[in-house]
């Protein structure tokens, strides 16, 4: 993965530190450009720990939680919006895909990562997947000539989910994030309200460093982000 304009598109402020947050870091410190946008807070789903703050309101909440995913977007050199679209449940009208697709068009990433369709455990993610694959496509014309501006179609990847064997995910990139995980382990730090994933997210980049040696060869990779590319590789020689 060598975008030097790289867009991560989740349903909810935190998903991209996870799952993303090495590739971020790598893109910009090749001297990239990554942009994170998140299509809500998480603020109903996701915000347990800041929920039992006597007196607590939504508001309060997504408060906190853009300024925590604003710091760690900010630790991997990133930038950090959200769209605040709503969660449990996210839904995407007419309108809301309208918005998704200018966001992609605007920023015309070279690459584009978002959630798998499936998720057993969590319903908004796969209804980010569908619509942030539909604003990709929307973006880039659907392959024909439109009446508007159109971007060239960006390399679409998914990146992978808490529960990967359940979620349709099948690793097929390995983003090799040695020498960034001190900058993925400060930006997850930033994550307080999430903080019981901060070690599972630690471990997997350990466990896919292991795959990512494995399928290398190269024995100096330490840990790894696991991604699953959408649309093909378009080459001029095997």
């Amino acid at each position: 993965m060598s975008a030097q304009r790289l867009m991560v598109i989740g349903a909810h402020s935190a998903d991209f530190v996870w799952r993303a947050g090495g590739a971020c870091a790598v893109t910009t410190t090749n001297g990239g450009e990554a942009r994170v946008v998140a299509l809500s807070y998480g603020e109903r789903g996701e915000s347990g720990e800041l929920w039992k703050e006597e007196g607590q309101t939504i508001e309060k909440v997504k408060r906190v939680r853009h300024g925590e995913a604003e710091r760690a977007a900010a630790a991997l050199g990133a930038t950090f919006e959200s769209l605040d679209l709503g969660d449990y449940p996210l839904e995407i009208d007419g309108d809301a895909l309208i918005l998704i697709s200018d966001k992609i068009r605007a920023f015309a990433p070279d690459v584009l990562i978002t959630h798998t369709d499936t998720d057993p455990f969590n319903p908004d993610h796969p209804i980010a997947y569908a619509a942030v694959n539909r604003a990709r496509g929307l973006a880039a014309g659907a392959g024909v000539s439109s009446a508007f501006k159109t971007i060239t179609p960006p390399v679409f990847y998914l990146f992978e989910p808490h529960q990967p064997e359940l979620c349709n995910f099948t690793p097929n990139t390995f983003v090799d994030i040695t020498s960034v995980m001190e900058a993925k382990l400060t930006a997850m730090q930033e994550m307080k309200a999430q903080k019981y994933l901060q070690t599972y997210y630690a471990q997997r980049a350990d466990q896919r460093g292991n795959h990512a040696r494995r399928s290398s060869g190269n024995q100096e990779i330490r840990q790894a982000e696991a991604f699953q590319r959408v649309t093909p590789n378009v080459v001029s020689a095997l």
